[in-house]
């Protein structure tokens, strides 16, 4: 099977590499967009950013948010505007869209060793979601699998609550979707 999630990922590095100077400097621009619920990753390694093109003489970012109701896309919309007048481009478009839709997925190795050392536990790969793979997740902070599900809810939508029977950590897991 074709994981297509990663063949879309692996064309949108080839454009970041070997697309226009203004593309490049505006990836390189959002590599410095962090998530504000997680301040330690950025919305290219959150797979957040669906396409940088250029319109006539506009700069269009097209952001993919985790959740449709995500709390944070104004903020990152406001960040990503202001990352691209930091590169001189004063007309910069930033496009919600959602489709396709974000899937944890597109969270890059980068993105997933960064979320567990600021001890979030990194989803499981989709094909492992469901109640199995939210139930007993690896502790970020000492790897057991000794651990329980203390709330499907956690601070926010995309998030649940655990605890380590080995290392006695509560942490927090990033849902798979």
């Amino acid at each position: 099977m074709v994981n297509r999630e990663a063949t879309r990922q692996q064309g949108k590095e080839a454009k970041r590499q070997g697309g226009s100077e203004r593309i490049q400097a505006a990836y390189a621009a959002l590599e410095s967009v962090t998530d504000p619920e997680i301040p330690v990753i950025n919305v290219i390694e959150m797979g957040m950013i669906a396409d940088v093109r250029v319109d006539g003489d506009r700069l269009v970012v097209d952001l993919t948010p985790t959740f449709v109701g995500c709390p944070a896309i104004d903020v990152i919309t406001h960040s990503i505007r202001e990352a691209m007048r930091s590169i001189g481009e004063t007309e910069a478009a930033v496009n919600v869209v959602y489709e396709p839709p974000w899937s944890s997925d597109r969270i890059t190795e980068e993105g997933r060793r960064k979320l567990k050392e600021f001890g979030l536990a990194p989803p499981s790969a989709r094909c492992e979601s469901g109640m199995a793979s939210i139930d007993r997740v690896a502790c970020p902070f000492c790897n057991s699998k000794n651990t329980s599900l203390e709330s499907i809810f956690g601070p926010t939508l995309c998030r649940s609550i655990h605890y380590c029977q080995s290392c006695l950590q509560s942490f927090e897991h990033f849902k798979p979707v």
